[in-house]
């Protein structure tokens, strides 16, 4: 007997594909294109890890995907309750994707305080897998369920799978020498088995990671392996589930080439190492443990064998000093922090103003103001970017758009900061940073040349014909002064925060010299080359988008679905914030209105509205989380009509 196929109508959500139901009794497997899950749990429950496994398998399939990892601020918030919820939503799909979507398709809820946290989410019909052994009298009261959810009838309109995830576990695991509390850890696993049973995950990669993370507690990683295949073997035989999916890879997404998952932070990581070696020159970081820059600090101190050096400095003011004097020294420097920190280190960076050394700061965005919210995401740093120093203190300030761009927003961080000598701010958030995607690896001869020469001997001709070496005398061209190596005979030159003489670099409070360097140094930024901006535009739109940083893969997500719907909107996203692209100007007067999506209260529109006198229309959230693509179209149709 053959396999029937029956081909389904694509529902609103544009998941469904079709279904092939198999014969003898083997469960029909069902074609989608594109699925939402969201993992949530208590915050010692492994929803992380349990999503960081799911996506790279997923990655490893070929499906293109957008993640976005959601937990608590705590260190360990009391278990059980809302605010110690953490989550993990991975969107992946058999085409070209850009959000970690607006609402999953299926959730898995660990416990009463995770399904209360997230149900608000989740569209009606959507599929929700709990753990029923959580769902205790005191835990539900815990989080103001009088009743059990799982009876009352208030889950009626999903589909509801309720398994005693953790009972199912600990019988799994009861061959090995654990207590009970220990067998419980891996329900983690047993639940990622379920899903990489119901999605069609491969399965090599994770029982490889679990055997080298587990590789000195022999007992514990065969426990995991076991609840692994357990979950796996539930989802095969249970009559509860009767259909698996399946996404097939995103064969016409990408270009060719050799692509891995990577997370924001990582990319950037990796981009810093790769500038260094472009450069040809030592990397230092100089850094402050912080949320949500740490993992850049903790990816780097592992690549000692490029040239990278590390310093955990005691505080974030130590941490861009010792890397303002590794600039000094003729290294590639940085430093990495949230927003909390660039307020720590702005002496400093105006120091490295008026010395025009090369130095990068990162700055991953996160809530606000003071420590705010560290797990949040938020790209409200801008203006303090811009202006958050004494004096007239200018400096380059760039944005990546997606969790892989931060590979090429650190190259170009490093070429505008190593041709112009000056500090550059590169402005992440926390959304690109812990989110993940495909990205292809570059060929070696894709990568920019940043070598650069340092300064090697006299420079400039007195009157009476010396032949001396001025630290002040400028490439014509760019503006950037000499990088003289400190013991490089003959080329002694003084360093400090006083205004230097224009040319030989002596003190100098003279009136007129310090209104010329002020000048000087804001030309050379004015001068920096960025490249123009481009205009998606294919209908002759009157209405324009404008965004930067990490509200590129919702609005343009947005864009797609107005034009699909025979809406005209044009979009452009901007990565060089300051200096603008220099036609940023002609393309903004030739939209009758300019729409700016931005995660804080209407930074970048502010900018706009001042430099172009453009009657800039601000579409702002702040809660925390990323735009949603449907609450963006939404505003965008209404822009388009008003």
């Amino acid at each position: 007997m053959t396999s029937q196929v029956s081909r389904t109508t694509e529902q609103a959500d544009g998941t469904v594909v079709g279904e092939q139901r198999k014969p003898g009794g083997v469960k029909a497997v069902r074609r989608l294109d594109r699925v939402i899950i969201r993992f949530a749990g208590d915050s010692g429950d492994g929803m992380q890890l349990t999503g960081d496994r799911f996506t790279s398998e997923t990655a490893s399939f070929g499906n293109d995907l957008s993640t976005l990892p959601n937990f608590p601020a705590e260190i360990r918030a009391p278990a059980g309750t809302l605010p110690g919820v953490s989550s993990f939503q991975l969107h992946f799909a058999d085409h070209d994707i850009l959000t970690p979507g607006d609402a999953p398709n299926v959730l898995v809820a660990m416990n009463p305080a995770a399904l209360k946290a997230n149900i608000g989410d989740l569209p009606r019909g959507a599929e929700i897998i709990v753990n029923t052994d959580e769902f205790t009298k005191r835990a539900m009261q815990k989080v103001g369920y009088d009743t059990s959810p799982l009876g009352d009838g208030s889950l009626d309109g999903y589909s509801l799978h309720p398994v005693p995830l953790t009972t199912l576990t600990v019988e799994a695991l009861k061959e090995f020498d654990l207590s009970r509390k220990e067998a419980e850890r891996s329900k983690n696993m047993f639940a990622l088995g379920l899903l990489s049973w119901m999605y069609h995950r491969p399965t090599e990669g994770t029982e490889r990671f679990l055997q080298q993370k587990f590789a000195r507690k022999p007992e514990v990683m065969k426990a995991n392996l076991v609840a692994f295949r357990a979950g796996w073997n539930f989802g095969e035989t249970t009559e509860d589930f009767a259909v698996s999916y399946e996404i097939a890879p995103a064969t016409t997404a990408f270009p060719v080439g050799t692509y891995r998952n990577i997370s924001g932070n990582l990319a950037l990581a990796y981009g810093l190492v790769t500038a260094s070696r472009q450069a040809d020159l030592p990397l230092f970081l100089g850094s402050y443990p912080i949320t949500p820059a740490s993992d850049i600090l903790h990816e780097l101190s592992k690549h000692k064998n490029f040239g990278v050096r590390t310093f955990q400095a005691e505080d974030e003011i130590a941490g861009i000093g010792a890397a303002l004097g590794a600039a000094f020294g003729g290294s590639l420097a940085v430093t990495t922090t949230s927003g909390p920190g660039v307020a720590l280190k702005a002496e400093t960076v105006g120091l490295a103003v008026s010395l025009e050394l090369p130095l990068l700061v990162v700055d991953i965005q996160r809530g606000g103001p003071s420590t705010g919210l560290p797990t949040k995401t938020e790209q409200a740093d801008l203006l303090q970017a811009m202006y958050g120093r004494n004096g007239e203190a200018p400096v380059p300030v760039i944005a990546p758009r997606t969790p892989a761009d931060c590979f090429d927003a650190a190259l170009e961080a490093a070429r505008i900061a190593l041709t112009y000598r000056t500090p550059v701010l590169l402005l992440s958030d926390g959304y690109l940073a812990n989110g993940s995607e495909p990205w292809r690896i570059p060929e070696l001869e894709e990568l920019p040349d940043l070598r650069v020469q340092f300064a090697s001997g006299p420079n400039h001709t007195l009157e009476d014909g010396t032949e001396v070496f001025w630290p002040y005398k400028r490439d014509p061209q760019t503006l950037a002064r000499p990088w003289a190596v400190p013991g490089t005979p003959g080329l002694e030159h003084r360093i400090g925060g006083i205004e230097k003489q224009d040319g030989t670099g002596n003190i100098s409070y003279d009136p007129a010299n310090h209104d010329f360097m002020v000048r000087t140094r804001q030309a050379k930024i004015d001068g920096i080359d960025v490249p123009d901006i481009e205009v998606d535009d294919p209908d002759g739109a009157r209405t324009l988008v404008l965004g930067w940083g990490s509200t590129y893969g919702p609005i343009t997500a947005a864009v797609r679905r107005l034009r699909a719907a025979g809406e005209p909107i044009a979009q452009a996203h901007l990565r060089h914030l300051n200096p603008f692209p220099r036609n940023l100007g002609t393309v903004l007067k030739q939209y009758d209105k300019v729409v700016i999506p931005e995660m804080n209260l209407g930074q970048l529109a502010t900018l706009i509205r001042a430099k172009y006198l453009v009657d800039a229309h601000s579409y702002n959230q702040v809660n925390g989380m990323p735009f949603k693509a449907e609450q963006l179209a939404t505003a965008l149709e209404e822009a388009i009509h008003d």
